[in-house]
């Protein structure tokens, strides 16, 4: 089943084995009413780790069976994200979602080196699936959230990553964009040298699984009518799936556009690490922490 529309990730999970989410210092309404929500849909089981007296308050005060839970009592945050870690090595999750802890808590778990989810030589780096209604198919674009200037082995691990998740949504052959200024190679732009380099590695076979093309200016990337003006041909130009672009500052403010001004719908996970990792925001809406939750799912092992 190949998915069009983010909706259709939660029939693709309710006809599969459930995954269990565990969730690091999970004491807030926020985080608790989200996996609450996942588990009624049928998304997944979860594991709350965090102070359980808290836990049952919120449980209380916004009626919620706390009997949905597995309720790991663990009420200093550090150690509740350690906890969290520990979990998912040993086993019993196959998906991780920030709760109350602070991100650099969360991260420092994940990035531990000897109790972490890293393997040697991993790149840790940030995913987001886009549903934008002036789009005509999904959007799966890196990084826009962690990595501030990519280097090439980096924007070859993001490429590898964006295929990845193409391919669990379906995707059999995805066309992958290497976004740069310009379509024309300059040797004056790092990100057009790093875009030729990463595409002819593809057309030799040392990136496998999707057609990869670029540079590629953006309008290029995901406008037919101006790849076409322009007389860039090829498989990726102008029906773009995945954007890799050059750096966070370019990807940040792409994400932003897309949720802002065109009123797009996204899901979004940490990906690199042995499991998929959800970093949710407080200001996310609930269909976008569901939407990262369905996608984390659905990415896991």
């Amino acid at each position: 089943m190949m998915i069009t529309k983010l909706d259709q990730m939660f029939e693709a999970l309710k006809n599969s084995k459930k995954k269990r989410l565990v969730a690091a210092f999970a004491n807030d309404e926020h985080t608790i009413s989200a996996v609450n929500m996942a588990i009624d849909m049928g998304l997944v089981e979860g594991t709350l780790v965090g102070d359980k007296v808290e836990i049952e308050k919120v449980c209380d005060e916004h009626n919620i069976n706390i009997n949905k839970f597995k309720v790991v009592h663990e009420p200093n945050e550090m150690n509740a994200a350690y906890k969290a870690v520990e979990l998912i090595n040993n086993g019993e999750g196959n998906l991780l979602m920030k709760g109350l802890v602070s991100t650099d808590k969360y991260m420092r778990a994940i990035l531990d080196k000897e109790k972490g989810l890293m393997t040697k030589g991993a790149v840790l780096s940030h995913v987001t699936v886009m549903e934008n209604p002036n789009y005509h198919k999904l959007l799966i674009v890196g990084d826009v959230a962690i990595l501030p200037a990519p280097e090439l082995s980096e924007k070859i691990a993001i490429t590898n990553y964006l295929i990845n998740t193409a391919h669990a949504l379906g995707i059999e052959k995805p066309k992958v964009a290497l976004i740069a200024a310009s379509e024309q190679v300059s040797i004056k732009m790092p990100a057009c040298v790093d875009a030729a380099i990463i595409s002819k590695m593809a057309d030799r076979g040392q990136i496998k699984g999707a057609w990869v093309d670029g540079p590629l200016a953006l309008d290029v990337a995901i406008d037919q009518e101006s790849a076409d003006i322009k007389k860039v041909g090829g498989n990726v130009a102008g029906d773009a799936d995945c954007l890799v672009f050059p750096n966070i500052e370019s990807g940040n403010v792409f994400y932003k556009a897309n949720t802002k001004l065109a009123l797009g719908e996204q899901g979004a996970i940490v990906v690199g690490a042995k499991v998929p990792a959800v970093l949710s925001s407080r200001g996310d809406s609930a269909k976008t922490k569901l939407y990262s939750i369905a996608l984390a799912a659905l990415t896991a092992p």
